[in-house]
């Protein structure tokens, strides 16, 4: 049983920058970040395999979101600058055996923490 804690959400104005972390207990897994806003769908934002020597960034975000892993602390990051109102959303990590950008593909999810950039 793998289980996944994330921090580091806030309220930020816009072009701001927060660091999201996710601590996996457990096996080390391909992980990926997700987003929802309200009203709508759950979408994909970031991915890293296991081994940390792959990422995938969603195009939304390309360029001012980059994930990372530190496997001796059983953690992701995920760094997010120049944050836009849009970017606001509860954001999910997600951790499972294949790295895709996904829902299915994830077995394991944490509770989401809130992201609210303000204009």
């Amino acid at each position: 049983q793998v289980q996944l804690v994330e921090s580091g959400g806030g309220l930020v104005q816009a072009g701001g920058s927060l660091r999201l972390s996710c601590a996996a207990s457990g096996r080390t897994f391909s992980t990926g970040w997700f987003r929802q806003a309200p009203g709508e769908e759950r979408e994909f934002v970031a991915a890293i395999t296991w081994s940390g020597g792959s990422t995938y960034i969603a195009d939304s975000v390309k360029g001012r979101f980059t994930i990372s892993r530190d496997n001796a602390k059983n953690t992701v990051y995920l760094q997010m600058n120049n944050l836009k109102p849009e970017d606001t959303a509860v954001y999910y990590c997600a951790a499972g055996p294949a790295f895709r950008a996904i829902i299915g593909a994830y077995d394991y999810w944490g509770q989401g923490t809130q992201v609210t950039v303000s204009s």
